[in-house]
């Protein structure tokens, strides 16, 4: 009441209506009327709300060593959440720089994974297969009147944004890979996506964009970046903790100088955000191989005809490393080293029935032959039965 009162009195003051007239006298009103019975209350904009937080835990648990690259994702979808994304754009535009095997696909697969429980459930456009002017037609469809227009589905089209959606999220990822690949006409398409967040299919149908979310990635400077990359992985000697900050910085500008000596400024005026993926250390592989050894556990609960667990030793996990280190390729050299001495010595045993339910496999490595050993320990198994971590995977022990 008493707050009411005091502004009633400042207007009957101001103009004798209660309502001030002129600049000052409207200063004057706000000024005496929030002074009475409220109080400055500091605000944190740094503050994530848990759904976001959550997120971006989840984030940090399948993707290692491209903290920029997640930031950058969950600043976006926090916008998006909370409604304050621009109008008539999509919700954001970015573009992952670096070389082969760092994690840029992967980024756009975990969100996809995280958000909408599928890891495909994005539009992926290859560039490479659309390097020239007519195959644009497979993108957006054949105008009325062309030969094969009825067999001519696009790939880009509102129920196709919208077959990711849910009750609670409406959002898209679309995902252009190896844009540096990209036809004249599909640059120019680009432009207005990215711009006005609008798509003119063929049939002339107008695709709304503007609950998208659109990630382009190129290799672009990648070579440059690797041999920047000197104690990046490997055999290669050890980069001082000194030096790498600015290292990282010779990164970033090696990366978008590639960039912009092949997009032009208005493609790179478009964007929202270019981020550049380091190659990994051997720590950050480390990491990877953890999460790949996770998943051949889950493969083996989830699909092998008789269900074990592995048990991984350091010394088979060195010989991983070893055979899976590459600065050229990244992770994925290592994933093949994990198909090649892991996954397929397991299928052979499981083909030959020397492997059944419940059995505890350990793998181990034979420095002096250069190749990983198999053994079972089949009372060991039926005593202690497989041990779970957070996640609910089966957990691969270190010897």
């Amino acid at each position: 009441m008493v707050y009411t009162n005091h502004i009633l009195k400042v207007g009957a003051v101001n103009n004798g209506a209660g309502r001030p007239r002129g600049l000052d006298a409207w200063r004057k009103f706000w000024q005496a009327s929030v002074a009475v019975g409220t109080e400055e209350l500091r605000l944190d904009p740094n503050q994530r709300s848990i759904e976001s937080r959550d997120f971006e835990a989840g984030l940090r648990q399948k993707i290692v060593g491209q903290d920029e690259a997640l930031q950058a994702v969950v600043d976006l979808y926090q916008v998006f959440r909370a409604g304050l994304n621009s109008p008539g754009r999509p919700i954001g535009n970015l573009l992952f720089l670096g070389p082969t095997g760092v994690g840029k696909t992967r980024v756009v697969e975990a969100a996809a994974e995280l958000l909408f429980a599928d890891p495909k459930a994005m539009i992926k456009v290859d560039c490479a297969e659309f390097q020239h002017s007519h195959e644009i037609a497979r993108l957006v469809g054949s105008p009325p009147g062309y030969l094969g227009h009825r067999e001519t589905h696009p790939l880009i089209t509102q129920e196709s944004l919208a077959a990711s959606h849910t009750d609670k999220l409406h959002l898209s990822f679309l995902l252009f890979d190896e844009i540096e690949k990209a036809s004249d006409s599909l640059w120019q398409l680009l432009l207005g996506m990215l711009d006005k967040a609008t798509l003119t299919l063929g049939d002339n149908r107008r695709v709304d964009l503007s609950q998208t979310m659109i990630f382009m990635t190129s290799n672009l400077g990648g070579g440059e970046i690797t041999e920047l990359m000197t104690g990046g992985m490997g055999f290669a000697p050890a980069v001082r903790v000194e030096s790498r900050p600015q290292l990282d910085e010779k990164v970033e500008r090696t990366a978008a100088e590639a960039a912009r000596r092949k997009f032009s400024p208005e493609f790179m005026n478009r964007l929202d955000k270019v981020l550049v993926f380091r190659p990994l250390r051997r720590g950050q592989l480390e990491e990877v191989l953890e999460m790949e050894l996770g998943q051949v556990q889950r493969r083996v609960l989830e699909t092998a005809g008789r269900r074990f667990s592995l048990r991984v030793t350091t010394e088979a996990r060195e010989f991983l490393l070893e055979q899976g280190t590459d600065q050229r390729y990244g992770a994925r050299h290592l994933k093949r080293a994990i198909e090649r001495h892991v996954v397929y010595p397991l299928a052979r045993l499981l083909a030959t029935e020397q492997v059944h339910l419940g059995d505890v496999v350990s793998i181990d490595g034979d420095r002096g032959k250069q190749r990983l050993t198999f053994s079972k320990d089949a009372k060991r198994a039926l005593a202690e039965g497989p041990q779970t971590n957070t996640c609910g995977l089966v957990a691969v022990a270190a010897g």
